[in-house]
């Protein structure tokens, strides 16, 4: 990290004469004593003024140069069109749009996977699910995520983030939802969180604690209470104080670290927006958007408040924060418990750009410029590989990783042109490069489902591409120019020279991942009723232990 931005002091080693005043050359009437004075004097000052520097650069206590914090602030199945930055009519994200005047704005920014489960693993390893195991060979391009009853988890061989973090000297705190595996063998702190305060799945329930137990909230490594109980959720209003817990302690956390003058790590992972929505009474009914809104609205205002501890505590410039989704608006919830994908196709589930695209900011003021506008294509791999680089360390050398370093992006304007692949479990569906993407498989969900009621599409049937059984285009793919048609209705006709040469650019940049692709062992296969939440660690302290049912391994059933 440089000390001297443009327009600071010189450098130590400048050229020029050692004595910076008049009169203290080697003309002096009194050589001996006036240079001596001199070389003292200039010695203060470049002494006050390299500390200065290294104040300014982030510098702990020791004197040690200190590598910048980092804030990933990681929500769930928040849409692309739910911010007013990005278009959202009733204009009810003041902070988060504060947030992108004050940074930069990612408008092609993807996740890795249109679930949550697949995606959160994605960020944490800088890895797509094929690689890192979160996704499942039941069946084809099925979706899977890691409810209750999943036996798998996040590898051992995996290389977690904070894991990595941990060799610059951070410390690393998960606040919300982990969602990469239940089982105790599988906790955050097991691979490199030091705190965890939050739950390992979903909200879902409330339970009988018979069939089926509610879901624990863990205080890093022991559960605390459960959902619905010591935590409760009120489905008929939408009240619960969760996202002002989960504030509480991400603030809490950051006075902590900067009071000891420790990097930090905080992967702050709240599930407000995620059906069933909540948001606490004073955000209740305030929105124009219904409850999901009033969610929205509760977390805009969180944001807020943790963007003022960082410049009450004076270290902004040390700093780094990033806001993005872990997937698209689940349009099957929409509107009373689902948002908004804005221009984009079809929802959460779907490998359409409205379950890919994701809302993205980045922030850190006197760093990244403000109000700018990146068109660089990104991935929520990238914060993987752009916190390790912001760390000063290098990613794993003994895997593929699939994140870029967004620094050159975000600090020069630099666009690297990279390919976004788009995964449904095990199967390559799509891919966009530069603003062309190719379908290789379309499918929404099954006619079966459809029937039923299950939409991931509302309003938004469009013949041959938002299909009900899974239709194959490897040989003559699907393809859309996404700067002139970023609801993908109208593909490039085969016979037309554009097509053409899109085809000769795709091509070659598939076969080569496909080629050298060596798939993770499937975590998200095998489900046992018997290994769900019924006596997690500290359960014994609480007298909430429960009695777990006789042990059936069987296959997981992922209809879509």
């Amino acid at each position: 990290m440089s000390l001297c931005r443009p327009g600071s002091a010189p450098p130590l080693g400048r050229k020029g004469p050692l004595y910076p005043f008049p009169g203290s050359g080697r003309d002096s009437a009194a050589p001996g004593m006036v240079a001596m004075a001199a070389v003292a004097a200039a010695m203060r000052w470049w002494l006050l003024l390299l500390l200065l520097l290294l104040s300014a650069a982030g510098l702990g206590a020791t004197g040690v140069p200190q590598p910048p914090n980092i804030l990933l602030l990681l929500m769930d199945d928040m849409g692309w069109g739910d911010l007013g930055v990005y278009g959202e009519p009733s204009r009810e994200t003041p902070n988060l749009d504060r947030m992108a005047a004050e940074g930069m704005l990612f408008p092609n920014f993807y996740t890795a996977n249109p679930l949550c489960s697949p995606s959160r693993a994605a960020l944490l390893t800088g890895r797509l699910p094929i690689r890192n195991g979160f996704y499942t060979t039941n069946g084809q391009a099925r979706n899977a995520y890691t409810p209750q009853e999943i036996v798998g988890g996040i590898p051992d061989s995996e290389l977690l983030l904070p894991k990595l973090l941990k060799e610059a000297g951070y410390i690393s705190k998960i606040v919300g939802k982990w969602h990469l595996g239940h089982r105790p063998q599988f906790h955050p702190l097991k691979h490199g969180f030091d705190e965890w305060f939050g739950s390992p799945n979903c909200h879902f329930g409330p339970y009988d604690n018979r069939v089926r137990p509610n879901i624990p909230v863990y205080r890093d490594r022991e559960m605390v209470g459960r959902f619905y109980e010591e935590f409760p959720i009120n489905l008929k209003t939408g009240e619960a104080n969760l996202t002002q817990i989960y504030l509480q302690e991400a603030l809490d956390f950051i006075k902590r670290q900067q009071a000891a003058q420790r990097p930090f790590f905080l992967y702050w992972a709240i599930d407000a927006t995620h059906a069933p929505v909540y948001a606490s009474k004073p955000f209740l009914g305030t929105s124009q958007r219904g409850r999901y809104g009033d969610a929205v609205r509760e977390i805009d205002d969180s944001v807020g408040k943790i963007l003022s501890l960082l410049q009450d505590l004076k270290i902004t410039e040390n700093t780094f924060v990033f806001f993005t989704s872990d997937n698209g608006a689940a349009l099957i919830s929409a509107p009373k418990q689902g948002g908004s994908n804005g221009p984009f196709l079809c929802g959460k589930q779907t490998t359409f750009e409205g379950g890919m695209r994701e809302p993205a900011i980045a922030w850190w003021p006197g760093r990244i410029p403000a109000g700018q506008v990146s068109h660089q294509l990104g991935s929520i791999m990238d914060l993987f590989t752009t916190s390790l680089s912001l760390a000063g360390l290098k990613p794993p050398s003994d895997r593929v990783i699939d994140g870029l370093n967004l620094l050159p992006a975000m600090l020069q304007g630099q666009l690297t042109d990279r390919p976004i692949f788009y995964y449904r479990g095990n199967t390559l569906m799509a891919v966009t490069l530069g603003q062309y993407k190719a379908h290789f498989w379309t499918w929404t969900n099954s006619w079966e489902e459809f029937r039923q009621g299950i939409d991931f599409c509302p309003g938004q049937n469009i013949s041959g591409v938002t299909t009900h059984e899974q239709e194959e285009h490897t040989k003559l793919p699907l393809v859309f120019h996404l700067g002139q048609d970023p609801g993908e209705r109208y593909p490039l006709s085969f016979a037309s020279i554009e097509y053409q040469d899109v085809l000769r650019r795709i091509t070659p940049v598939v076969q080569q991942h496909q080629d050298a692709l060596v798939p993770g062992q499937p975590q998200l296969n095998v489900c046992n009723r018997a290994v769900m939440n019924w006596a997690p660690p500290g359960c014994e302290k609480l007298g909430k232990c429960l009695t777990p049912p006789e042990s059936v391994p069987e296959k997981c059933s992922w209809p879509h």
